[in-house]
């Protein structure tokens, strides 16, 4: 399954913005097609492979990108509608403006802004910027932590230490888990402002930032009289509404996460978001030992008992704040979740005990939108 890049940012090189004559290309999808074969089934354009003959099949698509969030951003249309090309250009012209609110690689922008001054005296904060952040609060109070939104001094103390192949010592990490967690912001909804109630803390929303955009550039797309699109954000991220030509919604590959050139799965999406996380393409490994790039906020040190997780919900920003989330819970808490919530779903990929095959565990997905590739067996 494709992980999320964000889980560990490193979006130095997002500082330049692209130029705008070179930000969007057009490919048809027979293009799209042999593209996804060569990439081994990326998540967003990825259609059907012959390994799940029932899954529904792709047919052709028109697509606009962009370089945004340090990730490909994409708008999927069905072919023949021209005039619906305005509204997904605008849609992605929006990326860029949210990125340069929320990244904390500018010094200019909103995030870093409050980050350098929310712990001398409340900053007043953007509505919609605003809400984004209660929400992430409230994820994270419902989690138990699992997914934390101020983990940015772990993440950033993990990068440096796997940049110089070596391991944080217990004392680094328990300086930064003494500036990690949300009882030291303090949001006041009236004055709509954020206040930290010590030095050094900061709040990062690499791990709902890309969902944010998709959610906010959907509103576009909707205003745009667009009823079925397919977009995403850097495979790991996507929003669908309505139907792929010739299809209930729209079939989007899942690759096994231990043979990413093989496929797992076909979901279709239909109305709703998708978000995974994984760390089959993003660790490291030190003295015989591999080490993933998503870390528990709570203890402060890589998650070790998942392989992948995607999870479905009503909107890209919870889905993607989940996915993060479930992946830290584990098995049986993520379960639960998904038993407590109707409107969110998840197919969970636990590592393979030995000598078994990976058996991927379905949470609320209906049978009728989860086709397996040939070989893969979930648990029952």
């Amino acid at each position: 399954m494709t992980a999320r890049p964000e889980d560990v940012p490193d979006r130095e090189d997002s500082r330049q913005p692209p130029q705008s004559a070179s930000r969007r290309e057009f490919l048809t999808g027979r293009a799209a097609r042999r593209e996804m074969e060569q990439a081994a089934g990326q998540l967003a354009d990825e259609l059907p492979s012959a390994a799940a003959p029932q899954a529904p099949e792709g047919r052709e698509t028109v697509r606009l990108a962009t370089r945004a969030m340090a990730c490909d951003f994409s708008v999927i249309l069905n072919p023949g509608h021209g005039e619906e090309l305005p509204a997904a250009s605008e849609a992605l012209d929006l990326v860029h403006v949210l990125e340069d609110q929320l990244t904390v690689y500018r010094p200019h922008s909103e995030m870093s802004l409050l980050n350098t001054h929310a712990a001398e005296a409340p900053v007043v904060v953007e509505e919609k910027l605003f809400r984004l952040l209660v929400e992430a609060a409230e994820i994270s109070r419902q989690t138990e932590g699992a997914f934390d939104p101020t983990s940015g001094p772990l993440i950033a103390l993990w990068r440096e230490c796997r940049q110089a192949a070596r391991l944080p010592a217990q004392a680094e990490i328990d300086r930064c888990l003494a500036r990690t967690g949300l009882e030291h912001v303090q949001f006041d909804a009236a004055a709509r402002t954020v206040h930290y109630l010590r030095e050094g803390v900061e709040l990062n929303l690499g791990g709902i930032g890309k969902g944010y955009a998709l959610d906010r550039a959907a509103h576009l797309l909707d205003d745009g009289q667009v009823s079925s699109w397919l977009m995403h954000g850097g495979h790991s991220s996507l929003l669908a509404r309505g139907q792929h030509t010739g299809a209930s919604g729209w079939p989007v590959g899942i690759r096994n996460p231990l043979f990413p050139d093989r496929q797992l799965a076909t979901i279709v999406l239909e109305n709703q978001a998708m978000a995974s996380s994984g760390s089959g393409t993003q660790h490291f490994r030190l003295e015989g030992k591999r080490y993933g790039h998503i870390l528990d906020p709570r203890n402060g040190w890589p998650v070790e008992g998942m392989l992948s997780v995607a999870v479905l919900a009503p909107t890209a920003a919870l889905a993607d704040a989940l996915s993060t989330a479930f992946f830290v819970l584990g098995l049986e808490k993520a379960r639960q979740w998904c038993d407590n919530r109707e409107d969110v779903a998840a197919l969970l990929i636990p590592p393979p005990r030995r000598g078994q095959t990976l058996q991927p565990v379905v949470c609320g997905i209906p049978e009728d939108r989860l086709f397996f590739a040939e070989g893969v067996t979930p648990a029952e």
